[in-house]
């Protein structure tokens, strides 16, 4: 065989081994619930991240990835699907007026906010991706209490 023969068949079976090894990595689904919002207004967004310092994120820029869904009877959810292991963390927003942002006062949101792993925010309890991440080594279900300020 030339060489360039050679070299044609090994990347054509790289190619077919990488084709068959991302088929056979494991993923799993994280489904994230969300009740007793104030009202059924706007919509959740959900926020997905994967890395350490990722939280806060106030723009919305440091985001896995990043879901926005209905309100039902003040109740509201959402599923991510094929996750890989590793570690996660989710904040959601009570977007009442659906401006795909988080609206403050003078200091402090003026609408729903929370956090995987949080029951409550202040200026001692701050969100941070460590305290609000977990494990995915299975399909997952999160609660998420929303905070009004």
């Amino acid at each position: 065989m030339k060489n360039t023969t050679k070299i044609i068949v090994l990347s054509a079976l790289s190619i077919f081994a990488s084709f068959i090894y991302a088929n056979n990595v494991e993923t799993f689904s994280l489904t994230v619930k969300i009740e007793g919002l104030r009202n059924s207004e706007g919509m959740v967004q959900f926020a997905l991240y994967n890395k350490d310092d990722s939280i806060p994120d106030v723009q919305y820029k440091k985001y896995y990835r990043i879901q926005t869904v209905n309100i039902n009877n003040g109740s509201s959810y959402t599923i991510f699907n094929d996750l890989p292991k590793g570690r996660y963390a989710v904040s959601a927003l009570h977007d009442e007026n659906m401006n795909e942002r988080i609206d403050r006062g003078f200091i402090l949101p003026i609408e729903g906010i929370g956090f995987t792993n949080y029951t409550s925010i202040g200026l001692g309890n701050r969100p941070n991706f460590l305290k609000a991440s977990f494990n995915i080594t299975t399909n997952v279900i999160k609660f998420i209490k929303i905070i009004y300020m």
